[in-house]
């Protein structure tokens, strides 16, 4: 995986300084990404939209990013990565201060969608540009860090997001945002060096993939399942937690700070235990992720049921985020940015469906059949991904037996 990669002499602090930057690019587009999870109760009262519709503003990010990231990474494969991520974070700050101040909820939404093409882009290649900065023996330390970006968004970025929203406005607040990505457009000019494009493919061949790749189309699929489940319902835990709890904004902050920090918890758990056992580090994970939706709806009606079902959410959210994109880059490692492109087509496009059908339940059932949304659809990624190791192991078994049948004969 890490082989096919070009690296360039830099030094080795600039490198690492590197590594933080592209971090800190992660950490910008993801609370991007998710922020109004946080701000969807007073952003749909000031712009005069239902719950369900302005959860929009997260569905069609997802599907701009989502269906578009394959096509742009294809298209722009001759094109250096660091000025290719220049120009995403220019999109997100220029998007960020479009959403600040839009006077109505049709522009808003039309904005987000083209940020989305720049997220998706950035997912794609984003991990492997940090593995080429550095050193080959520091490749996989330089991607877990990355990745940890996840957790820091989810630690801080969210809740912060609601802390400022609360202190001032939901417009502020995205204007602070738009503030944040400027200030890492800047820092990714100065430190990031240049990085041709040596590791992505056509179109074509992208889509090729998973068709001729069986494992990496099984991935796909666990991946598809967990993340419109999840998502789904986490879309809507800020109304779930108003309507059954009666919680107030500074409850939800500390509730979703919890929750990221347990996700903190459970990637690093994994970090270790991925090594050792990637698919059953998933099912563990995953298995968490149905236990805690089913207690969220068991004992979320009191404040201290509430907590303990997101730490577990957290927890298990952590371990099966960082399992998951093992397992992708596990099934294709001579294929990296293709296989990330495809991860983020499929995450990002179930994150869109998760919170539009999500919508559609809390409009007409009530946010509680989200969250049973939920359930059915991790539950279906736990049987998915226990059924193919199922089938794998089988495999296995076979084709370690062949050679002795033969020495039989």
């Amino acid at each position: 995986m890490v082989a096919h990669t070009t690296r360039r002499p830099h030094s080795l602090l600039r490198a690492w300084l590197g590594v933080a930057v592209i971090t800190a690019s992660l950490f910008t587009f993801l609370t991007t990404e998710l922020m109004p999870v946080g701000l969807l109760t007073p952003l749909s009262a000031s712009l005069d939209v239902p719950v369900g519709i302005a959860a929009l503003m997260v569905t069609l990010y997802g599907v701009s990013a989502g269906l578009g990231v394959t096509f742009i990474v294809a298209w722009t494969r001759r094109v250096d990565r660091r000025a290719l991520l220049s120009a995403l974070l220019a999109v997100l700050t220029l998007g960020n201060l479009v959403t600040g101040v839009s006077p109505n909820f049709a522009l808003v939404l039309t904005t987000r969608l083209v940020m989305g093409f720049a997220s998706g882009v950035f997912w794609a290649i984003g991990v492997s540009m940090a593995m080429r900065l550095v050193p080959e023996r520091h490749a996989s330390r330089a991607s877990a860090v990355v990745m940890s970006g996840i957790s820091i968004a989810t630690v801080v970025g969210i809740p912060l997001g609601t802390v400022l929203e609360d202190l001032t406005s939901w417009r502020t607040t995205f204007l602070i945002w738009s503030g944040l990505s400027l200030a890492v457009f800047a820092a990714v000019a100065a430190i990031v060096p240049s990085l041709p494009s040596d590791n992505a493919v056509s179109v074509r061949e992208v889509f090729r993939l998973p068709v001729r790749n069986v494992p990496l189309r099984s991935v796909l699929l666990v991946v598809v399942l967990f993340v419109l489940g999840h998502f789904g319902a986490y879309t809507f835990v800020r109304p779930f937690l108003e309507d059954s709890t009666s919680a107030t904004p500074l409850f939800i902050t500390v509730v979703l700070i919890i929750f990221g920090i347990g996700g903190a918890i459970g990637n690093f758990v994994a970090g270790s235990t991925v090594n050792k056992s990637l698919r059953g580090s998933f099912v563990t994970g995953c298995t968490g992720l149905v236990a805690s939706l089913l207690l969220l709806l068991a004992i979320g009606d009191a404040k201290a049921g509430a907590i303990t079902a997101l730490v577990l959410w957290g927890l298990s959210f952590g371990v099966v985020q960082l399992s998951q994109v093992n397992m992708t880059l596990a099934a294709a490692p001579e294929t990296f940015e293709a296989a990330m492109s495809l991860n983020t087509m499929a995450y990002n496009t179930s994150i869109a469906l998760g919170a539009l059908f999500g919508g559609q339940l809390a409009d007409n059932l009530g946010v509680t059949s989200v969250v049973w949304f939920g359930v059915a659809l991790t539950a279906g990624s736990l049987l998915l991904a226990l059924g193919t190791g199922r089938r794998a192991s089988r495999a296995a078994a076979h084709d370690a037996s062949a050679p002795s049948a033969l020495l039989k004969d």
